[in-house]
């Protein structure tokens, strides 16, 4: 790791940290600090589970119960239990909660305009697409990629998801019961695997690898959703499910894809993927694509 790049963004995190008042005890002058005020805002007019709060803040279950009790107690929030589900709390903002979170939105506003009043236009512009470039980098370092069950419930939206997409994209629509079926245990080790990607907690992609022969695993299911696309996140899988290949002795990878994926297209070729004849009947495929591994592809 470049120590200059370490040095940077450690100044860029001071001078942040400063500008929108962290270091105060009362943020935008309400009475309360940062974290108090953040957590009022997330929970917003409509509440939101504790459990998406938790993960979405990055908080562990102590200090989230801290911040939650100091808000009951200033008469901000209630906790109640779930009606679908008793074992999942519910956190809402009381009417006096609504106006804080109202005041807040407000001097937020007022925050934010005070870092663009002092620029001219063409300054302006650069910093605001600046903090979008900074925001999208984060954002896709935050993204976390770990195999599990195809089974679970966030496997099956992400699934979902990219089912739906497909019967829109696609010129004759999409029936995942038209093409090879995948079953559960086929993206289960050891004959395959399924990634998960998430973001804050929310997934956000997908992707598995399945055994084709003894010698070719095949690439299936990949999906990202549009908020996490453009970070990278698709060839991190790539990267993943190909070390993987690796790993358990398979030579060469597979995949194919519809004509009017063009962008996924794109993104093989780049990965290093050659184009092949057709190696199976999927009706909906019309490019095959095939890499071969070796000991640099882990790397």
């Amino acid at each position: 790791m470049d120590q200059n790049d370490i040095r940077e963004i450690r100044q860029f995190n001071r001078a942040v940290t400063q500008r929108i008042g962290v270091l105060q005890d009362s943020y935008l002058s309400r009475g309360r600090p940062l974290g108090e005020a953040r957590l009022i805002f997330e929970i917003g007019e409509q509440g939101r589970y504790v459990s998406d709060l938790r993960a979405s803040l990055g908080l562990d279950s102590a200090y989230m119960s801290r911040l939650l009790r100091s808000l009951e107690q200033q008469k901000l929030v209630t906790v109640e239990k779930s009606a679908r589900d008793a074992r999942a709390r519910r956190a809402v903002l009381t009417p006096a909660g609504r106006k804080e979170f109202r005041a807040y939105d407000r001097l937020s506003d007022d925050l934010a305009a005070s870092f663009l009043t002092p620029l001219d236009a063409a300054r302006r512009s650069r910093l605001v697409a600046a903090m979008n470039e900074v925001r999208r980098l984060l954002d896709a370092a935050r993204i976390t990629i770990e195999a599990g069950p195809s089974s679970s419930n966030d496997a099956g939206w992400c699934l979902e998801q990219y089912f739906a997409e497909l019967a829109v994209r696609f010129d004759d629509g999409f029936d995942p019961l038209a093409g090879k079926s995948v079953s559960a245990a086929e993206m289960t080790p050891p004959a395959g695997l399924f990634l998960l990607a998430r973001l804050d907690g929310r997934p956000v992609g997908c992707a598995a690898l399945l055994r084709l022969d003894d010698e070719t695993a095949e690439i299936k299911r990949m999906w990202i959703a549009p908020e996490a696309r453009g970070l990278g996140l698709a060839r991190r899988m790539l990267d993943q499910l190909e070390a993987v290949a690796l790993q358990w002795g398979f030579r060469r990878v597979r995949l194919d894809t519809n004509r009017a994926l063009t962008e996924a297209q794109a993104l093989y070729r780049r990965h290093g993927y050659i184009e092949i004849d057709r190696y199976n009947d999927n009706p909906y495929a019309h490019c095959w694509f095939e890499k071969a591994l070796s000991a640099r592809t882990g790397k």
